[in-house]
């Protein structure tokens, strides 16, 4: 009862996972222009469209879900398309899962959920919206009956402006945190345009008004508005009157699109968005790097060229920013860094007093809460700051004497320090002597060892070694020099992939082989020969033949026999097919041989071994293009009585099953996926995904499904081929593809029957359309994803090319 219970379980978490991916695909139809209400989705759901699921009337811009550093969180955003350059975000501080939904509402509200909690909403519900669009612009406004916004990203920015984009009173330009938590905003406060740290409280480090760019000056009226005009940055009053000109372009383009953006560095930046380019402009505010809060880390002086020095006056620099309000006894003192120092803040920030040096000491003595003083001599300004960035500094001088508050402990410490340096470069210099004299002599020592053992290795065998090669067929176990004189010290080398890569050799008796030495086996001697005993026992016509293994220290090698024609890959994908092709009698007995090989690992040896890895490259060819699959020593062994397994996530994106990604456990059906895909690519001569193709043809099992429901099988045929029209060999390749990679894994056939139906034993019935609903959705999940922290090896074939030459490795 509990088994039928638990199949019943997998059969709903099947159907219900089938039913998702359906419903997602239905849904995942790109708008243009304008949203109705009533409308939801996720990234999931739009996940064939990158997650945008509006586009503007010129395309340029798009609105949907894009992925952050984290590939399983993602931001609502809009983009500019042809540069991938995000100008608003709704949730940069709350990302959300694939499946959270975007919701417009039947009430006009517009808003965003993760968890079943509202994180970001446009509280618009009850105001007579009727629409969403995205403009031209890039700007998303919410549309009433009348025509007139009723809400508009432009008045709610995040980090950037874009041309024409009125910046006003009230609204608020805020960076992305950097590394020590630090943010930037731009706002318009007391008549002028101002960018802020977020200390507490905030410190200004520029404004505009104090910029000598300015190339338009009226006195007397205050900033009411800023907006991106062409190549400039326009400052107006309320009444609309021009008071300032910031220009921060020779491009004098009209229709070209601008974007300013507050970066985490606290720079504005300017760069241009225009036919698929993104052209930054040399000018930036503020105009001086060092002025900047977090030009370098703090305490640290700024010197011009960005060249950051930890003043001498200091005990030290990483002082952070520890309040001395806390209930510590030890007591605290002022420190002078060192002269000509200066800061960014105390041109913007009134003085905290106006007294003379020691009023102001005693000021920031008294107060716990202030870090350190900066006393202007000219003036007798005295200004107190709880927190600091980075100082700026200064060869000519500041006009300012600066202070900063530190323990009295680190005082001491520091002037004892002074006192010990001379004993200490003494015995630091004896010491080095003594270490180095003790590593020469221990490295001797180590090496004299490391060869004997080396000698013991290569000369005694163990037992399981003798029982090995106790055995008829075994393959033989190799010294390590013999391998790497029969390779050259590994000197040509043939390809690379995921485990490790592959060298030509020759041994002595001039047997070619091909040496591939893995990197990143986990296992130990003797569960490395033990496996090895398993496959070295592995013959057949169509598996490539492993006749030797090297086991030492950390080396593992495999040696197996030479095919001289090299992968399937190099001869299917060839950019020029006109000095030599596969002709489709050959293609097809490399089609036939392939499987033949996998069945004879499924069905056929002592242990069930599932490849996890079917692609061209792993499919070899020999003199007479007879095919052999390689790379199945390292795959995953299954006892008999095991149905399914759960394993660590391998293999190549575009042949992976399905239940790679859902969890699902694997089994011997996940390599009939990867063997339909390998299938259609010999059918047709390219590859799964091609983005350089119309996108109806880009995905090829879509494009081929298709084809079938409509009868055109002659579109999904390699075009350079020469077929007899009346050959039933391509009807039964195409369709045991087909067959092959259905989404549900219960639908695919067993290896052995794929051989039976190739080999005109069984018929094959045309393969079930809809069952192929999710499989861009597959494709398009692993197109995705980032390559930083999924490969986890280099691809042996041009990556550039194709979306399908990087092994893909990770927790499942």
């Amino acid at each position: 009862m509990g088994n039928h219970g638990l199949f019943i379980f997998k059969g709903v978490t099947c159907l219900c996972i089938l039913f998702m991916l359906w419903s997602c695909c239905i849904a995942s139809v790109q708008t243009i222009g304008r949203l109705k209400v009533g409308f939801k989705g996720s990234q999931m759901t739009f996940i064939d469209n990158g997650g945008l699921f509006l586009v503007s009337n010129d395309s340029n811009f798009g609105f949907g879900f894009i992925t952050t550093k984290d590939v399983t969180l993602f931001l609502l955003v809009v983009v500019h398309v042809s540069s991938s350059k995000i100008v608003w975000s709704a949730n940069r501080g709350s990302p959300v899962r694939n499946n959270d939904p975007f919701m417009f509402d039947d009430n006009g509200n517009a808003y965003l959920q993760t968890g079943g909690s509202t994180i970001w909403s446009t509280d618009s519900g009850d105001k007579g919206v009727t629409a969403l669009e995205l403009q031209n612009s890039g700007n998303i406004v919410l549309l009433g009956s009348d025509g007139k916004y009723i809400w508009q990203s432009f008045d709610h920015p995040a980090d950037a402006l874009l041309s024409n984009q009125e910046f006003k009173v009230g609204t608020k330009l805020v960076s992305n945190p950097n590394s020590n938590n630090l943010s930037y905003s731009l706002e318009i406060k007391s008549g002028d345009v101002i960018l802020s740290a977020s200390f507490k409280p905030p410190q200004p480090y520029w404004a505009m008004g104090k910029d000598n760019r300015r190339t338009i000056d009226k006195d007397g009226g205050d900033v009411n508005y800023a907006i991106l005009v062409a190549n400039s940055w326009k400052f107006y009053d309320q009444n609309k009157i021009l008071l300032w000109q910031f220009i921060f372009s020779d491009n004098t383009d009209s229709n070209a699109t601008w974007v300013a953006v507050l970066g985490d560095d606290g720079f504005m930046t300017f760069s241009l968005l225009h036919k698929g380019t993104s052209e930054f402009s040399p000018t930036k505010i503020p105009q001086n790097e060092c002025s900047r809060p977090a030009s370098c880390d703090p305490y640290y002086v700024c010197y011009s060229g960005k060249n950051c020095q930890c003043p001498s006056g200091l005990p030290s620099c990483n002082l952070g920013n520890t309040s001395y309000c806390s209930n510590s006894k030890d007591p605290v003192s002022l420190v002078s860094p060192g002269d000509g120092l200066d800061y960014f803040a105390t041109g913007f920030v009134p003085p905290s007093s106006k007294t003379n040096i020691d009023g102001c000491k005693s000021a920031c003595l008294q107060n716990c809460s202030c870090s350190a003083m900066f006393f202007e001599m000219s003036s007798g300004n005295c200004f107190l700051f709880d927190q600091i960035g980075s100082l700026q500094g200064s060869n000519k001088g500041s006009g300012y004497a600066t202070f900063i508050k530190v323990s009295s402990g680190d005082v001491k410490a520091q002037s004892g320090s002074k006192k010990r340096v001379p004993i200490v470069i003494a015995i630091v210099l004896v010491s080095v002597v003594v270490i180095l004299c003790l590593v020469y002599a221990g490295y001797y020592h180590h090496q004299k060892k490391i060869k004997k053992l080396d000698e013991f290795e290569e000369d005694k065998t163990s037992e399981e070694d003798n029982f090995l090669e106790g055995l008829a067929g075994m393959p033989l176990r190799f010294k390590y020099k013999d391998l790497q004189e029969a390779t050259n010290n590994f000197s040509i080398k043939l390809g690379q992939g995921g485990f490790g890569s592959v060298y030509q050799g020759t041994l002595p008796d001039g047997t070619r082989i091909a040496v591939k030495k893995l990197e990143g086996v986990g296992q130990g001697k003797k569960e490395f020969r033990a496996e090895v005993g398993i496959i070295g026992s592995i013959h057949h016509l169509h598996l490539v033949r492993l006749k030797g293994f090297c086991a030492r220290g950390t080396h593992r090698l495999l040696a197996y026999e030479f095919m001289g024609n090299g992968s399937l890959e190099k001869w299917l994908f060839k950019k020029d097919k006109v000095d030599f092709m596969l002709d489709w009698d050959t293609r097809y007995n490399i089609a036939v041989g392939t499987a033949k090989g996998l069945a004879y690992l499924h069905e056929d040896c002592d242990v069930k071994i599932v490849h996890c890895d079917i692609k061209p490259e792993n499919v070899l060819l020999d003199d007479n293009f007879s095919a052999k699959v390689s790379d199945f020593g390292l795959a995953k062994l299954m006892n008999r009585e095991q149905s399914f397994v759960f394993t660590t996530m391998r293999g190549t994106r575009g042949y992976l099953a399905p239940e790679w990604i859902t969890s699902y456990a694997i089994s011997e059906k996940s390599d009939v996926y990867s063997y339909g895909m390998l299938l259609l690519e010999i059918i047709g001569g390219r590859k799964n995904y091609d983005a350089s193709l119309p996108s109806e043809k880009s995905h090829f099992p879509t494009f081929a499904f298709k084809m079938m429901e409509e009868g055109k099988l002659k579109e999904i045929i390699d075009a350079t081929l020469k077929v007899d029209q009346n050959d039933e060999r391509v009807s039964i390749a195409i369709k045991v593809a087909l067959w092959c990679i259905q989404d549900d894994m219960h639908l695919r056939p067993p290896m052995t029957q794929v051989v039976q139906m190739l080999d005109g034993i069984t018929p094959v019935p045309p393969p079930p359309i809809s069952q192929q609903v999710s499989s861009r959705l597959y494709s398009n999940f692993f197109k995705s994803i980032s390559e930083e922290g999924t490969s986890s090896g280099p691809s042996d074939c041009n990556s550039d090319a194709y979306l399908s030459a990087v092994r893909l490795s990770g927790p499942r």
